[in-house]
């Protein structure tokens, strides 16, 4: 069985676990046959099955991170140009009791959902209020966490009208040069320049089934082979899983997830997160402004020279 019927399997059996007494032998036998089925399905997976498991309509959504994470998160909106792109969720909060601004790329958990967030595209107007929010943290000396998933920018003609190509351009540039610790971390999907314009940092943390590469494996595939049904083998040359980026030294640290993708966070998996987030943000903030920088630069003059 291929990935999907695996799932489809899976799912059926969790299912029937919720209707079962957790003592009955029934109950038992369902649930080793649960635990023997997701090894087999999630123990040697392709680049191209953890692209289906970064996009699951069940996966980890950007929102549910925020909530669970920090406390007290206080949206800001706008770009105070144009509109507000409910693509970026962005605002002020707390990580354990250290202030910081997070800025993260939203996907819904349903249908409605996403048209409201336009399927985590963003927008020019989201990546200048990402910018705002990011200069406002420079300005009182907030650490930036930045969250990404997103299958690209919007390419739509009304985003290229209104300048898509120069706002990616002016945040890469921007980031590169804040004065404050900024830390990256790739949720789910990360492609192309929508999700460049939020990783410029000093730290990439990179889930554990999540992809991140220059396009989506769709548009490789029409690209270079004229041809979308070879899909499939190009994830494999695109090296876009998080094994193989941090092999490369493109992002810093795996973030492992459950068998079958990190469908529900738990307090374990979210305590130790805040943990390493908290011990890296107070390992950058003791650089002075000049090393942090010439950190930063240093790490993206680096890549491609392993």
């Amino acid at each position: 069985m291929n990935l999907e019927e695996n799932e489809l399997k899976i799912a059926s059996l969790e299912e029937k676990l919720l209707s079962l007494d957790s003592e009955s032998k029934e109950f038992i036998k369902l649930n080793n046959e649960l635990k023997a089925l997701k090894l087999e399905a999630y123990s040697n997976l392709s680049a191209w099955d953890r692209v289906c498991i970064a996009r699951g309509s069940r996966r980890v959504k950007a929102v549910n991170l925020i909530n669970k994470l920090f406390t007290s998160f206080f949206e800001l909106k706008g770009d105070q140009y144009y509109s507000d792109d409910q693509s970026i969720v962005a605002g002020l909060a707390f990580l354990d009791d250290t202030p910081v601004t997070v800025i993260a790329q939203a996907k819904g958990e349903n249908i409605n959902q996403n048209i409201k967030r336009n399927f985590g595209m963003t927008s020019p107007e989201g990546f200048r209020k990402a910018l705002r929010l990011a200069k406002q943290a420079e300005k009182f000396k907030r650490p930036i966490i930045t969250i990404v998933d997103t299958s690209g920018a919007y390419p739509g003609k009304g985003a290229e009208e209104r300048g898509q190509a120069r706002a990616i351009a002016q945040n890469l540039m921007e980031f590169s040069k804040l004065e404050v610790p900024v830390i990256a971390i790739v949720l789910s999907e990360g492609g192309s320049g929508g999700a460049l314009a939020l990783t410029v940092s000093d730290y990439i943390y990179m889930f554990e089934n999540a992809v991140y590469s220059i396009l989506s494996p769709e548009g490789f595939a029409s690209i270079l082979f004229k041809d979308t049904s070879k899909v499939k083998e190009v994830c494999e040359l695109m090296k876009m899983t998080s094994q193989d980026l941090l092999e490369y030294k493109i992002i810093d640290e795996i973030i492992k997830e459950p068998l079958g993708g990190i469908k529900y966070l738990d307090e374990e998996f979210i305590k130790n997160l805040r943990a390493n987030l908290v011990n890296k943000i107070n390992e950058l903030s003791k650089l002075n402004t000049n090393k942090l920088l010439e950190n930063r630069y240093s790490k993206y003059r680096g890549i491609g020279t392993i």
